[in-house]
């Protein structure tokens, strides 16, 4: 099977920085990857490049082994499914019509939402525990209802990819283990998913693989249990790391004090 989604010695940045530099890895159709580092390591750039939001400036972005700059936006937007890491609405919205922008990229420019669009809202909304919110306005929850509700969003367009920027970010821990469920859900039904997290908690229990970043670069990527070691952690992160056998084999992370670089 050809992987839906790979990096190919891909640099990307602002301006005049390039905030990545020469990262090469695939992200295999079933499998579920967490990126790891520092703030400023270049996640967020990284799935923004695999989304297509950021171009590459060297390298290539492949889907289904296509470069990604010449598939038609449209056809690219149904396989990819993005979510920022911040969102702050423009204008008033309810829930349920901000998930219905998730539909758009199935839709005729200016048909009413069909049977299956409606469908694949209310089930989304419901797999994130936000069908109370549908009616709501944007602007008036709070930081974890709203992520559940963009998640949603991104969970409505049924993508092949899922690129999640800190998807658990301000949730509590039954939702939390909602949105690693949802993960893996769509992994085990033979799509990918990319996602970023300062939690390693998260990253051990929701991730099959793991890719860690340090100044742009690829420090280390493959499975978790040959990236989520001491040596390694301690050298991204800076601090004492212990690692210990957890639940099903998957290591178990903390971390101690900073140490000196």
């Amino acid at each position: 099977m050809t992987a839906p989604l790979a990096a190919e010695a891909l640099a990307a940045g602002y301006g005049a920085c390039d905030v990545l530099a020469n990262v090469t890895r695939t992200f295999d159709a079933g499998r579920v990857t967490a990126l790891l580092g520092e703030n400023g390591a270049g996640k967020s750039t990284l799935l923004k490049a695999l989304a297509g939001i950021v171009p590459a400036r060297r390298g290539t972005i492949r889907l289904g082994g296509r470069p990604l700059s010449g598939i038609p936006r449209r056809e690219a937007a149904r396989a990819l499914g993005y979510l920022p890491q911040g969102f702050e609405p423009l204008f008033p919205i309810l829930a349920r019509d901000l998930v219905l922008l998730g539909r758009t990229p199935w839709r005729t420019a200016f048909g009413a939402p069909s049977a299956r669009d409606r469908a694949a809202v209310e089930a989304s909304l419901a797999e994130m525990d936000a069908l109370a919110l549908a009616e709501t306005d944007l602007g008036a929850m709070s930081g974890g209802e709203r992520q559940r509700v963009l998640l949603a969003r991104v969970l409505a367009g049924e993508p092949e990819v899922l690129l999640l920027d800190e998807p658990t970010a301000n949730l509590d821990p039954r939702h939390r283990f909602l949105v690693i469920d949802a993960m893996r859900r769509r992994a085990d039904q033979g799509g990918a998913v990319v996602f970023s997290t300062h939690e390693l908690d998260v990253a051990s229990t929701g991730a099959d693989d793991a890719l860690l970043l340090s100044g742009g670069r690829v420090l280390a990527a493959g499975p978790l249990v040959e990236t989520l070691t001491e040596p390694l952690l301690s050298a991204l992160f800076g601090v004492a790391a212990c690692v210990a056998p957890g639940a099903g084999g998957r290591p178990t992370v903390s971390l101690g004090p900073a140490r000196a670089r």
